[in-house]
């Protein structure tokens, strides 16, 4: 079973139906047993780091959330602000993360991008550094849907899984042994989005 986490912030019913259309079992809940009995765990979100994080600590769910991805050692998924909760901090808010990547969120910087407006907002292709289990190597095209205006930067370059381009080439994936996390939203991303939420659905790293 793959538990959605409920913290209050993120798309969950279209997650749901995503994971269901790949042929997944889920259910949303914020419910600490619940989570603990989790096969895969995924961390949706949308919206604010610090009022994300608030609400995990306040719910008694990050001692859960720890001991699933970094001592049982479960595939977590996180989309969005999910990913990003995974850093260390985040300056959107001034708040500390998950600390499971060596990873700080940073919001885009506007001298950077041209003119281009903030939040970044639409479909964009990204480039793979290297091979995961959620991306086929022989698809070409990785075309996702973005809506953030903050982005994680790595310390350790192994960490990052694929990059993006909005003004300037940022992280949009990062995965380090059961963990992975992902910018874009793949419930929003048609086949693209899909084909990621299956291979998650069968992954056992």
């Amino acid at each position: 079973m793959i538990v959605i986490v409920d913290y209050g912030l993120g798309n969950l019913a279209s997650i749901g139906n995503m994971i269901r259309k790949a042929g997944g079992k889920c259910q949303i809940s914020g419910d600490p047993d619940r989570v603990s009995a989790a096969e895969k765990i995924i961390l949706p979100g949308v919206g604010h780091f610090a009022a994300g994080m608030e609400y995990i600590r306040n719910k008694g769910l990050e001692t859960v959330l720890n001991d699933k991805a970094l001592k049982q050692q479960v595939p977590v998924l996180g989309i969005c602000l999910g990913m990003q909760l995974m850093a260390r901090f985040s300056s959107e808010g001034d708040a500390q993360g998950l600390g499971w990547f060596d990873a700080d969120v940073r919001r885009f910087q506007a001298e950077k991008l041209a003119g281009l407006k903030v939040p970044h907002m639409g479909w964009t292709d990204i480039r793979l550094t290297r091979t995961h289990a959620l991306f086929p190597a022989h698809d070409e095209q990785q075309r996702f849907y973005f809506v953030h205006s903050y982005h994680m930067v790595c310390d350790r370059e192994e960490d990052v899984l694929a990059s993006a381009e909005y003004g300037y080439r940022f992280t949009c994936a990062v995965s380090r042994d059961n963990r992975i996390g992902l910018q874009f939203h793949p419930e929003k991303s048609h086949r693209f989005g899909l084909g990621v939420m299956k291979r998650f659905v069968q992954w056992n790293p």
